[in-house]
């Protein structure tokens, strides 16, 4: 379980049941990419209200495979690559944007990457409310936009990637940062326990 006041972190099946819900929902292809970048990248609500088009997609109107978090996007100020190389979340992100095109919404370089209701920019707290709204729909208690990024921290501890690497993807300032995102894992710990000793 999660330190009071800090964001659930999803197993894969409370992930999916939120996946499921979201696909239902309205304006499904965006909340299922929103979802999916959250999750598959450790994004902030902040960051992810920030992006643009053409922080995304490149000259030939293909998805990048680094992104590029500028400084004012990004929480103190600190600018970071963001690796898009995962197949679901570069499929999520591939459906939405051809839905854009369907639908003529704008694709200028300048224009948000995720439209709201109003097909304007999120704020960050919009944001928020919205994945509020996807975990009340699912029946997932003690998730917030944030679950999204410790989830994608744990999930990077338990396949063993060293704390240093994880900083730099999520960008924090301090290790002892990334450290405070992971959720300690029961069976993990029980492992470590067991095989201590040689």
């Amino acid at each position: 379980m999660p330190r009071q006041g800090k964001a659930a972190v999803l197993d894969k099946k409370t992930f999916e049941r939120t996946l499921a819900v979201v696909e239902k929902s309205h304006n499904a292809l965006r909340n299922v990419a929103l979802l999916y970048t959250s999750f598959g990248l450790g994004l902030r609500a902040k960051e992810m209200a920030s992006l643009r088009i053409g922080d995304v997609l490149g000259a030939d109107g293909k998805l990048l495979y680094e992104v590029n978090l500028l400084r004012h996007m990004t929480k103190g100020e600190k600018q970071r690559m963001v690796y898009l190389y995962s197949k679901k979340v570069r499929t999520a992100l591939e459906n939405y944007l051809a839905d854009r095109v369907k639908t003529n919404a704008s694709m200028t370089s300048n224009s948000p990457l995720f439209l709201s209701q109003k097909k304007g920019k999120f704020s960050p707290n919009s944001l928020q409310q919205l994945f509020a709204l996807f975990y009340r729909n699912a029946g997932v208690t003690g998730a917030s936009s944030h679950s999204g990024r410790r989830t994608f921290a744990t999930n990077l501890d338990d396949k063993g990637i060293s704390l240093k690497s994880m900083q730099m993807l999520m960008g924090h300032a301090s290790i002892t940062n990334t450290a405070e995102y992971v959720e300690n894992n029961p069976s993990k710990l029980k492992n470590i326990a067991e095989n201590a000793l040689w």
